[in-house]
């Protein structure tokens, strides 16, 4: 283990610090009989803390070497899987399954998404990842972004203790910031088509920092005297920019798209 050194094309940065892998761990509510996704494992700092209370620790790890190693030291309640978790079966492991990871930058996006969209979704997901990202994750009216509106859609979210860059090895450009996804037990919207609810999203979000009226009917084609009735209707200004609209603004956009246009 001692000659394995970070991998800079696979994105790794090392975490040793005790606190911080504690601190994701409790975050992720662990329990004695839970199933854990961990993803990109490196040495397995937080393998180990994860396997000392759960049931199983299934760990997805691209790195060959790495998932080598991993396999010949670590518990016997922890499964190695050499491979890329953008091709991995989630369907594989029990219901209600957790996921806890120190997220490469470079897939965040990605996993992120993976996670969201799935048909088999973990329960909860506690991530450690660039502290800007989990900010954007976790924003509110004003700040919003399509992410935002994505993983709020989704999940209940909470942000966590930011991780300084100087905690791993070696450090990144940039803090991270630990977060946790609580999947919603029941659909935000169970009343609006998904499909349509983020078409209407990434209208809105198209074209950056122009006004509603604007971006919706370029993104839709729709003539902006048909927008501005719209978001009349909606009670939304149609000077307003895509990033002040909550997610409730949303849902009422999409119950009365098509209403009068």
């Amino acid at each position: 283990m001692n000659n394995l050194k970070p991998n800079k094309q696979l994105g790794q940065h090392w975490l040793h610090d005790r606190e911080t892998l504690r601190a994701l761990c409790e975050m992720a509510m662990l329990e004695p009989g839970d199933t854990v996704l961990e993803i990109g494992p490196g040495l397995g700092t937080l393998t180990i803390e994860l396997a000392q209370r759960v049931k199983q620790v299934v760990a997805v790890e691209l790195d060959a070497v790495l998932a080598d190693d991993l396999q010949k030291r670590l518990p016997k309640n922890v499964k190695i899987i050499q491979g890329d978790i953008l091709q991995f079966d989630l369907s594989q492991l029990p219901a209600r399954y957790k996921v806890v990871a120190n997220v490469p930058y470079y897939i965040t996006s990605k996993i992120t998404r993976l996670l969201l969209e799935s048909s088999y979704p973990p329960e909860l997901a506690t991530l450690l990842l660039q502290k800007e990202v989990a900010e954007r994750m976790a924003a509110q009216p004003g700040d919003m972004s399509i992410l935002a509106v994505a993983v709020q859609f989704y999940s209940e979210v909470a942000l966590g203790p930011i991780v300084p860059s100087g905690l791993f090895t070696p450090p990144p450009q940039v803090d991270s910031q630990i977060i946790t996804l609580r999947r919603r037990t029941q659909p935000r919207f169970p009343d609006v088509d998904t499909k349509l609810f983020f078409r209407i999203v990434r209208a809105g979000f198209g074209e950056k920092r122009k006004q509603l009226r604007n971006s919706l009917s370029g993104g839709l084609r729709i003539t902006k005297m048909a927008v501005e009735a719209w978001l009349h209707h909606a009670s939304i200004q149609p000077e307003a920019r895509a990033e002040e609209l909550s997610l409730d603004d949303w849902h009422q956009l999409v119950k009365l798209y098509g209403v009068n246009l």
